[in-house]
């Protein structure tokens, strides 16, 4: 096993409409197959992980519906430490509403629910490794769980909303997708963490100080699903990064994370197990 990683993030249930393509502004588009998925922010990257051998724990908040017992199974199953979760009762847990298409592409509408009663004073001691977060709970919560923590801080800018300078400034390492590096711009300009970009189908780079640090191309596949790649690639880094690889291993073996979860359809259900990467990257 490796050292322990905090998540402090989102759970969400997933439903995913499979269609032959997305609708455009106004078009309804139908014929769709509808599944769920557990999902999350939080939750994905937790659960990738934990399935690439660290010991994981968890903190959110869920409602207390029949919703969130099935947006927590997975994590159940692979052992993710649920000890800090928080139930609401009052509000329902987080939806996720997916459409996909034939080609893999998404389109995401989120309904935070339980996710938005995720407060500041549910933070305590954070004696982990590594704190890993995102930008589904408040950011309030995030501020402070930075604040409190006394390891390695990664925080993953998604989705890209407004944050306080402060926080860029106390993150050791933050990730990005190309989107998200525009949208914040000149506000990653100066700081102290490395700025890891995913790319895509083109791989991911991580810079320091405007200098480039390392990069990976990404593995060949066929995307079926891209929900919850960038999600396995954060908690596949977070990993590698533990396990002291170089910073051309570390992204390798995220982007290979990253590549076999757009393989499969969901967010939690497609995170790969060690094994699977690892062959993967052998074959590369």
């Amino acid at each position: 096993m490796t050292e322990r990683i905090l998540v402090v993030g989102s759970v969400n249930l997933d439903f995913v409409a499979a269609a032959a393509k997305l609708p455009a502004p106004g078009e309804t588009v139908t014929g769709a197959k509808l599944t769920s998925h557990p999902g999350g922010k939080g939750a994905n990257q937790a659960l990738a992980a934990r399935r690439l051998g660290a010991e994981v724990g968890l903190q959110a908040c869920v409602g207390l519906d029949a919703m969130a017992e099935e947006a927590l199974a997975l994590l159940r199953a692979d052992g993710v430490d649920l000890s800090r979760l928080h139930v609401d009762p009052q509000a329902p847990t987080g939806v996720a509403l997916i459409a996909v298409s034939a080609d893999g592409e998404n389109q995401i509408v989120v309904a935070p629910g339980a996710n938005d009663r995720l407060l500041p004073e549910h933070i305590e001691a954070i004696d982990a490794s590594v704190l890993l977060m995102q930008l589904e709970v408040p950011i309030p919560t995030v501020v402070r769980a930075a604040e409190k923590a006394k390891g390695l801080v990664i925080l993953n800018l998604a989705p890209a909303i407004d944050v306080p300078q402060s926080l860029l400034q106390r993150a050791d390492v933050l990730i990005v997708n190309e989107g998200e590096a525009q949208a914040y711009g000149a506000s990653l300009d100066g700081l102290g963490a490395l700025i890891v970009t995913t790319l895509g189908e083109r791989g991911a780079r991580m810079v320091k100080g405007g200098r480039l640090v390392a990069e990976a191309p990404a593995p060949k596949i066929t995307a079926v699903d891209t929900t919850g790649a960038g999600d396995a690639f954060v908690g596949a880094f977070t990993v590698a990064l533990l396990e002291r690889r170089t910073g051309g291993e570390a992204l390798a073996f995220a982007c290979a994370a990253g590549a076999l979860a757009a393989t499969r359809a969901g967010a939690q259900t497609s995170m790969p197990r060690r094994s699977e990467v690892e062959a993967l990257l052998r074959g590369a």
